[in-house]
């Protein structure tokens, strides 16, 4: 079926018998067909395919069809949208033929002639005129007929008269050639995505390094990321199994999960986070396969463009940098604001997670938040105060700038009960300080200060 250029240089020919070809080649390796293996491997490059356009089916002779009609203007024409398929087949870790031409059949006919592009319908019956008629299947059985006749071309056969031609080899060819010159309406089946996502990959060998992964991963992404387009689905959670080897020695497989802040499609971000994760893993035992699964996913919502760019990029771009961040450093070091209800400064905020820290978080904001300024800056404890000639000294004696804002809360946990103040020093920078108030027997003892926050 197939044979490498040494093996070619050696003499072999695709047809020969196994005891011929080590004669011309002893060295050479052979393989058999595993047909299950085949199936599995054009379902995978299929649906890596279908990012470029759900209308996909397959043919005969390990084909695939793709009406790329539609999708023409979105990456940017013919020759782009074949460099990118192109791309993608080999980053799966296969070899492909492609052609281009107005009717499905003709361009199967010169993707297996190798006979390149035809754009026009006049292009592709020149092409098809020179073509060997052997590529068509019905016709494979009287090829000694139609030598004998003197008919080696698709355009000679076409002259030939059609009702004795459907007797002597039946409707099937005549069939062929119609769809192949866009005399008849071709009907195909069209591939269509599962309902959810799981690739596996056996590796060729034990991997001991973890970033030794990353191509394997990225052949089960790119099956996913076709997944999503077909779907018009956008991946909020993936994960990643490693399978370590059976037997004796089995242990179970070490999974990776990446969770994103914004729902993603897109093949080079998610690659980058998984390379991200796989440099920081280290293996505790060989990796003999990969198992993808996409468990959480929602309905693809692409951004909007906007009129004016917001300064620092879009949202999007921000989000995908935050992800990255916290497949690098970890996602507990990785941490976003959450507002809580409560007016005491430091009951006011929590820092979780960028994973868990979402919008429901911040709605829990008080609705009837004073409008006060606050510092960017808040100190994890308080800091005391000296006192110097009746004014709270931090550097140099501090000078009250704003009104008091008191602040009684927590009665059910700690009290509180303060009076706020924005305070100036010599330097002319702006503290958060407070004064504390006493009750009780302390009410008649001297006030003590504290230092809060620090103004930008």
């Amino acid at each position: 079926m197939a044979l490498s250029p040494l093996t070619r240089a050696a003499g072999v020919r695709v047809g020969m018998r196994r005891g011929g070809a080590l004669m011309l080649a002893p060295q050479a390796r052979m393989y058999e067909r595993a047909p299950e293996r085949e199936a599995e491997a054009l379902q995978a490059v299929a649906l890596a395919l279908l990012q470029y356009t759900p209308q996909l089916a397959g043919a005969e002779e390990t084909t695939l069809l793709l009406d790329v009609g539609a999708s023409l203007r979105l990456f940017g024409g013919v020759r782009a949208l074949c460099r990118l398929i192109a791309a993608s087949v080999r980053a799966l870790g296969f070899s492909a033929v492609l052609a281009c031409a107005p009717t499905a059949r003709g361009a199967w006919l010169l993707a297996r002639a190798r006979a390149g592009r035809a754009l026009t319908m006049a292009s592709l019956e020149r092409r098809l005129e020179g073509l060997p008629i052997g590529l068509l299947p019905p016709a494979r059985p009287y090829l000694d007929w139609f030598e004998g006749i003197g008919c080696r071309t698709l355009g000679q056969v076409r002259r030939l008269p059609r009702p004795g031609l459907q007797r002597r080899c039946g409707g099937a060819l005549l069939d062929m050639l119609d769809d192949a010159h866009g005399r008849r309406a071709e009907l195909y089946e069209w591939i269509v995505a599962p309902a959810s996502f799981r690739a596996t990959l056996e590796l060729f060998d034990r991997v001991e390094q973890a970033d030794a992964l990353l191509f394997g991963a990225r052949r089960l992404l790119l099956q996913m990321t076709g997944w999503l387009c077909a779907r018009q689905c956008a991946v909020e959670r993936i994960t990643l199994l490693l399978e370590h080897e059976r037997g004796r020695v089995a242990r179970p497989p070490t999974l990776i999960e990446i969770a994103l802040a914004e729902p993603s499609w897109r093949e080079e971000h998610l690659l980058r986070l998984l390379k991200e994760r796989l440099a920081q893993l280290s293996l505790e035992a060989p990796v003999i396969g990969l198992c993808l699964q996409a468990p959480e996913v929602r309905p693809m919502a692409p951004p909007s463009a906007s009129l004016f760019p917001e300064p620092g990029g879009t949202p999007q771009e921000r989000e995908r940098l935050f992800e990255l961040l916290a497949a690098r450093l970890g996602e507990e070091n990785v941490l976003r604001a959450a507002p809580r209800a409560d007016y005491r400064p430091e009951a006011a905020n929590a820092w979780l997670p960028l994973r868990g820290a979402g919008k429901a978080g911040a709605a829990e904001a008080p609705a009837g938040a004073p409008d006060m300024p606050r510092p960017s800056w808040l100190l994890a404890r308080p800091l005391a105060l000296l006192m110097r000639d009746q004014r709270p000294f931090y550097g140099s004696p501090l000078r009250m700038a704003s009104t008091p804002e008191r602040i009684e809360a927590g009665w059910w946990s700690q009290a509180q009960a303060r009076d706020y103040f924005i305070a100036e020093g010599s330097d002319h920078a702006h503290y958060w300080v407070y004064r504390e108030r006493l009750a009780g027997a302390d009410a008649q003892a001297a006030p003590r200060w504290f230092l809060h926050g620090l103004f930008g």
